[in-house]
């Protein structure tokens, strides 16, 4: 898969990134389906799979269980390899959610993360917001923390996972990347994606397949495939994450996203 710039971050990443929430948590995550969490040598496997067919982009974050720890692990030896995305703001422990947007909290979760994933620098970090996207970027100073995590090389480029209009137009507006939901059934934030590519900043897409909801009218059309073709060929649109850990899906998901690619 060709590689797209990351708006003006100077990162490029491949159209489709791998979502890592199922290798550290199997609880309270909103798939139609149960899963078992892969063991080392499957998750190995998979991410070797990603990289040979083309995906350096793979996310994380610390509400992903423990997620980022072994990623710090299983990515030995092919750092150079991979564009990773994190984040800051939610915490997972005991089975819930909840928050903190303060700085020090910031800074501290940056470090911690540093220091799981086994890496001086992180690509990109992104807020995990709770839905009260402009209140966070208002009132709790985060974005401004993360600018300075950028500016002293900690990170490489900093945004929101937003889940408002307003809140994303905002969080795009005074940092490096957007991720928003957007799929075939849900495209509230589109305005977000359109502000984006006026101003060159990076558009990552959440739930690009429904967490596999996918509802389609097009019978007759395979879903996945109907699906990464509205999404892909957004303009503005960098890439899209995808979370599956079950190694058919993946090549299936990369052969379907080179073809509509490919076809544009």
């Amino acid at each position: 898969m060709q590689r797209r710039a990351l708006g003006s971050t100077g990162l490029h990443i491949s159209p489709l990134g791998l979502g890592t929430v199922k290798l550290g948590r199997d609880q309270g995550v909103k798939y139609p389906q149960g899963f078992t969490i892969p063991d080392d040598t499957a998750a190995l496997a998979l991410i070797n799979q990603a990289r040979e067919l083309g995906i350096n982009l793979i996310d994380t974050a610390p509400a992903y269980g423990n997620s980022e720890t072994r990623l710090g692990e299983l990515l030995k030896g092919q750092r150079q390899s991979w564009v990773i995305c994190s984040k800051v703001g939610e915490e997972f422990e005991q089975g819930k959610s909840h928050f903190d947007f303060s700085p020090a909290h910031t800074r501290f979760s940056i470090e911690r993360s540093l220091r799981r994933l086994h890496t001086d620098y992180i690509d990109l970090v992104l807020v995990h917001s709770n839905g009260d996207d402009e209140q966070i970027i208002r009132e709790t100073g985060i974005l401004e923390q993360l600018a300075e995590q950028k500016k002293a090389g900690n990170i490489r480029a900093f945004g929101m996972s937003s889940k408002t209009v307003a809140g994303g137009l905002l969080a795009a507006s005074l940092a490096d990347v957007a991720m928003v939901t957007f799929n075939l059934n849900e495209q509230a934030e589109k305005p977000v994606i359109d502000y984006c590519a006026q101003h060159h900043k990076g558009v990552l897409i959440k739930k690009a397949l429904a967490s596999g909801h996918i509802c389609l009218s097009e019978q007759h059309r395979d879903p996945v495939q109907a699906s990464l073709d509205f999404v892909l060929n957004t303009q503005g649109v960098t890439s899209a994450i995808v979370g599956t850990i079950n190694p058919k899906h993946l090549a299936d998901n990369v052969a379907q996203a080179c073809a509509v690619l490919s076809d544009a």
